[in-house]
């Protein structure tokens, strides 16, 4: 798939009179793109200038570091620095407060080193947040653990080995470190894929007890392609899908765990997905997690995630977060006009600030009214979509018809 990118630059010498530049790229999974026009010292000058005074404008911090890619954002925090003399991120801590904080603090770190932050919180806080460990840990790829452990025993100065180690116990622990090692074995072995079948079947269903080590050695050490493989000859064997018999053979964290590395080797996506839903039907909208999700897997593949999330329960991951973190948010930021999260799903993907001109434009019957657009927006939509165009009284709007909001 491709995404065309529109920028309409207003002119002020003609008055009236846009001109609309294109631009076509490739798309990745992400739903959060690096900014076409990307300017660091520019941006860094607006989030000085929002931060500055009484008062923060909470409105453009979040829609400008939510419309740049994380690698921009650290081009954004040097030339902050270079600038100014400030740490961005201390400044912006300083300037937010509650749930907003949260998540501008989660987008500000580089993407590995935000896996490896989350990690030692929750080994190292009150009690061991065990989601975190089996989310992260289940989820990412091979080099990707890799690439954390390094991260993580340079920030911290010592191994997530290690420290997984100091608190946990028991098979939980076997599998949460033979996960943290990033050492699955590649491809499929054919020759195998029946083996492992018939030894997982008799280690749970055919067998009084379970031999929990035998569960932990093939699915913590097969490659998601084997294992799929290896799923489809089981419910063969079994009359049953793999989920099933971990409920009946396993409890607590260690099926948490297996039913993880299970859902992600079938699905990344579909595990998101259905971890998202899960933050939402708590009591009380489990924004830690929400925000985790949502930060960690916007340059990844969210396209997909809102895609199967749309699909399997019936209804937009842009809508459904608009409304469950609406009230909750509002109270974290007084004046907050936006429902932070949802900006990483957008219609409208990225933004610029460069001049005070009202634009108002609708998406599919989603509107939004803001003072701080620009004469120069870049919004992205998929080939095929109908644009039309009506410039009057100084106002643009935007019409997007056909376009699935998913």
């Amino acid at each position: 798939m491709y995404y065309i990118y529109f920028i309409l630059y207003y002119d002020y010498f003609f008055c009236n009179r846009f001109i609309l530049v294109l631009y076509f790229l490739q798309a990745t999974r992400g739903s959060v793109k690096p900014f076409v026009n990307f300017n660091a010292k520019h941006d860094a000058e607006v989030l000085r200038k929002a931060m500055k005074g009484i008062g923060t404008d909470e409105d453009v911090i979040l829609m400008l570091l939510a419309a740049r890619s994380n690698a921009q954002r650290q081009e954004i925090k040097a030339a902050y620095k270079k600038a100014f003399g400030k740490d961005l991120g201390k400044d912006l801590r300083s300037e937010l407060g509650g749930k907003l904080e949260d998540l501008i603090v989660a987008l500000m770190y580089p993407s590995i080193l935000y896996d490896a932050h989350e990690l030692h919180k929750a080994i190292k806080g009150v009690g061991t947040e065990d989601e975190v460990l089996i989310e992260i840990l289940a989820s990412r790829t091979c080099d990707e653990i890799k690439d954390i452990a390094k991260a993580y025993k340079k920030e911290y100065g010592s191994k997530l080995e290690k420290d997984i180690m100091g608190d946990t116990s028991g098979h939980y622990q076997r599998l949460l470190v033979i996960l943290a090692q990033g050492n699955r074995e590649e491809g499929v072995d054919e020759s195998r894929v029946e083996k492992d079948a018939k030894e997982l079947f008799a280690a749970g269903e055919e067998k009084f007890g379970t031999d929990e080590d035998k569960f932990i050695n093939i699915l913590g050490n097969r490659s998601a392609e084997h294992l799929r493989k290896v799923f489809d000859a089981y419910k063969k064997i079994a009359g049953c899908d793999i989920e099933e018999s971990i409920k009946d053979e396993c409890t607590g964290n260690l099926e948490a765990l297996l039913l993880a590395v299970v859902k992600c080797a079938k699905s990344v996506p579909a595990y998101f997905a259905e971890s998202i839903r899960e933050s939402m039907r708590r009591a009380g909208t489990d924004d830690e997690s929400l925000i985790r999700i949502m930060v960690s897997r916007s340059e990844r593949d969210m396209l997909d995630i809102r895609a199967i999330y749309k699909k399997k329960f019936g209804e937009s991951l842009y809508s459904t977060i608009q409304e469950d973190t609406e009230g909750d948010y509002q109270k974290a930021n007084r004046e907050n006009k936006t429902k932070q999260l949802s900006h990483f799903i957008p219609e409208i993907t990225q933004y610029d600030y460069k001049h005070q001109y009202p634009f108002h434009f609708h998406f599919n019957h989603v509107s939004l009214d803001t003072k701080h657009t620009n004469t120069h927006l870049v919004f992205t939509v998929t080939v095929g979509t109908l644009l039309n165009f009506d410039i009057s009284n100084k106002r643009l709007h935007i019409f997007v018809h056909y376009l699935d909001i998913i």
